[in-house]
């Protein structure tokens, strides 16, 4: 599955209404409702939308037609295999009516165009995990997932003998890499991994 890599942002006239579609990654429900709250203009006569997060989703035509707006836009999400992702389509009314067919091409067109216009990137499968290392282990367990591939720390919370640090691991090399690091630090180095969960972008 893809995602967009950011924030995506494009502009078309259509029969003298302007329509705007904003994208961008979601990592969850709660995330989805912050951005469509957050790019929905109230000066604006429809601010329409669409999120898929996993199998959860939701589209709203907001006093468009029935199924003229919030599907076609979900439907060009799904056409290009995108997940964690919400779009809105706000409309400026220009005085023409459109009619079903030409509301179902303006939505779901501008939010194609935008999503295409963005930077796709894949969704990988990740598993968190905690590792506590001494001050002297510190530098080394940091080079060494720095060097890895796919995996990234979240969070460092020092403590009196060293740090905590919460990191993201890819599923497929998450047991790999944590015997790695038992193995430079001669077993100093104590890693709990969390069942497989969430993702991470790109």
């Amino acid at each position: 599955m893809l995602t967009l890599e950011r924030s995506t942002s494009l502009e078309q006239i259509i029969k003298k209404s302007r329509f705007v579609a904003t994208g961008a990654p979601v990592a969850n429900e709660h995330a989805a409702k912050d951005f469509i709250a957050v790019h929905s203009d109230p000066g604006a006569n429809h601010n329409c939308w669409a999120w898929r997060v996993g199998q959860n989703y939701r589209c709203s035509d907001d006093g468009e037609p029935s199924g003229t707006a919030g599907k076609p836009i979900l439907q060009a999400m799904d056409r290009l295999s995108l997940d964690n992702v919400a779009v809105v389509v706000t409309r400026w009314f220009g005085g023409v009516l459109l009619g079903s067919g030409g509301l179902i091409r303006a939505y779901g067109g501008t939010a194609a165009a935008c999503l295409r216009a963005g930077k796709l990137i894949e969704i990988l499968a990740v598993r968190e995990a905690t590792i506590t290392v001494t001050f002297s282990d510190l530098a080394l367990v940091q080079a060494r997932l720095a060097s890895t591939a796919g995996a990234r720390i979240r969070q460092e919370n020092f403590i009196g003998t060293g740090a905590t640090l919460t990191v993201d691991l890819p599923e497929a090399t998450a047991t790999q890499i944590a015997r790695m690091l038992t193995d430079i630090t001669s077993g100093r180095a104590v890693i709990v991994l969390e069942p497989p969960g969430p993702f991470s972008f790109g």
